[in-house]
């Protein structure tokens, strides 16, 4: 089967080369594959088979906690205060006087001005053939 798959390839290829693609097409569809035999289906392994648990009796029974050790309680700790401190009295500072901004001169009066025109594209004609090749 190997030798017959490396002649087809070889067949194939020199058909490329030599140039007959159409020739070389016909071999590929005329070709006949071997027939592989279908091969037996594995069988599927049997579950494990989960044993029957006894039902639980109901109610179920209430489980005694042992008493938890005592513990004993720590004091809080006590800071001491701290003395209470009145702020000092900041001096006020005079406002900076500010000079005052010069006004600002009159702007002239301008002429409306016409709006500008913008050049026109001249549109092409559309009975002009369009080559297919470019130079």
């Amino acid at each position: 089967m190997s030798c017959l798959k490396n002649m087809c390839i070889l067949i194939f290829v020199m058909l490329l080369i030599s140039g007959n693609e159409v020739m070389a097409a016909r071999l590929l569809v005329d070709t006949v594959l071997p027939e592989v035999p279908e091969l037996p289906k594995p069988e599927a392994l049997p579950l494990p088979k989960v044993p029957n648990l006894p039902k639980p009796e109901l109610p179920l029974p209430k489980v005694e906690l042992p008493p938890l050790p005592h513990l004993p309680s720590v004091p809080k700790p006590e800071f001491p205060s701290v003395p209470h401190v009145a702020k000092p009295e900041l001096p006020t500072l005079p406002k900076p006087e500010l000079p005052k901004l010069p006004e600002l001169p009159t702007l002239p009066h301008l002429p409306d001005l016409p709006k500008p025109t913008l050049p026109t594209i001249p549109s092409f004609p559309k009975d002009i053939p369009h080559s297919t090749t470019t130079p």
